[in-house]
């Protein structure tokens, strides 16, 4: 039999550990590696080029939106399957033109979850009920739709300033965070609110809440 590698990113310990043990109960599957931020996601997908991320789509340091679009650039192999409280359809949409292949609600079961990464590993997508009471092919057809935002000018880096900035790091965290200066992350903050129209950190977090880079909870 050939096992499905995954990879599980959630930054609430219990949720991860009770989702991994369920995962690891099913024969075809072999959790590889597990990550609570998103900055550090990144780099272990990276590395063990699993077949199946499984991500939660809001985590701290980098969002999994951001994630899912690095994802598929470092390792197009493998295919995400977005875990969301949201079933808003402008995650949904966001979520499928970074190049995930599924999204489960939280509130769905653990057998929706395998079911998805199953139909995921076979290269087609899945949305959890109720959202796949829509056809794939409509949410698909808007994903490729979508116009491109003053998010997409932002540089990879710019990105990881406005999410570090939104959760309410200081310059000097964030240069801490990402290994650079304290002048380099203000030059970064800087261009980013510039880019994005931005004058002050109310505005800072209303754009971030509205993009979706920061949850209604933060």
């Amino acid at each position: 039999m050939s096992l499905i590698s995954i990879v599980l990113a959630d930054d609430h310990h219990i949720v991860r550990q009770g989702v991994m043990a369920l995962l690891r109960g099913e024969p075809d599957f072999s959790v590889v590696g597990e990550a609570s931020d998103g900055i550090s996601v990144v780099a272990m997908t990276g590395q063990l080029k699993p077949d199946i991320l499984v991500l939660d789509l809001m985590m701290p340091g980098l969002n999994g939106l951001e994630v899912t679009r690095r994802v598929s650039k470092i390792s197009p192999n493998t295919r995400v399957v977005i875990l969301s409280m949201y079933m808003n359809e402008p995650y949904v949409i966001e979520a499928l033109r970074n190049g995930a292949y599924g999204y489960i609600l939280k509130e769905s079961s653990i057998a929706d979850l395998i079911k998805a990464i199953r139909e995921v590993a076979a290269g087609r997508h899945y949305l959890s009920p109720p959202l796949s009471e829509r056809a794939i092919e409509v949410y698909l057809e808007k994903a490729k739709g979508t116009a491109l935002d003053l998010y997409d000018t932002l540089t990879t880096r710019e990105k990881e300033v406005l999410q570090l900035s939104a959760e309410g790091y200081g310059n000097a965290d964030i240069a801490a965070r990402l290994f650079i200066s304290t002048r380099t992350a203000e030059t970064h903050k800087a261009n980013m609110m510039r880019k994005l129209g931005l004058h002050n950190q109310t505005d800072l977090i209303k754009y971030a809440l509205r993009k979706g880079v920061l949850s209604t909870e933060e």
